[in-house]
């Protein structure tokens, strides 16, 4: 395997501070309507360590995915619902672009530095289609589907 592929390889990954955003979203959708969870309670649940939660959570609530309370009987908790954010709204957070080259995000766009003509460029063509399964995919996952899956687990 050639280094740059490698890289490739690399940069489709999820990183653990998305895997843990999930993780605790999935928790705070356990609770959802039902009071506040603390991070340490998210935190031990997850085997997620506390003070890179910590984080992760202030992240979520600039997002508007999660508030908190502080003092006692607060916590954290879920201000939209479970069905309303979705793997990609977290993955755009936390990991930028669903996109394996530059030129075919979305939202992250940048030219190609040794692309000689993007209209032409068979690469870009077929990224595109990728970008496009990866993006419908993870958009219509929520954390509600994670909850469903919970409960038919159990």
């Amino acid at each position: 395997m050639a280094d740059h592929d490698f890289l490739i390889i690399l940069r489709i990954m999820m990183s653990m501070k998305c895997k843990y955003a999930i993780k605790a979203l999935i928790q705070l959708g356990l609770h959802y309507e039902k009071g506040y969870l603390l991070t340490s309670t998210i935190a031990q649940a997850e085997n997620i360590p506390q003070k890179f939660l910590e984080q992760i959570l202030i992240d979520l609530r600039h997002a508007g995915m999660i508030a908190s309370k502080r003092g006692y009987g607060g916590g954290h908790y879920l201000i939209k619902k479970p069905k309303d954010i979705s793997v990609a709204d977290v993955y755009r957070l936390f990991d930028g672009a669903i996109a394996l080259v530059p030129c075919v995000s979305l939202n992250f766009y940048q030219k190609c530095e040794d692309c000689k003509n993007e209209k032409t460029c068979a690469l870009r063509d077929e990224f595109i289609k990728i970008r496009e399964g990866a993006r419908a995919v993870m958009s219509k996952t929520s954390i509600q589907s994670f909850l469903n899956h919970s409960k038919r687990s159990e």
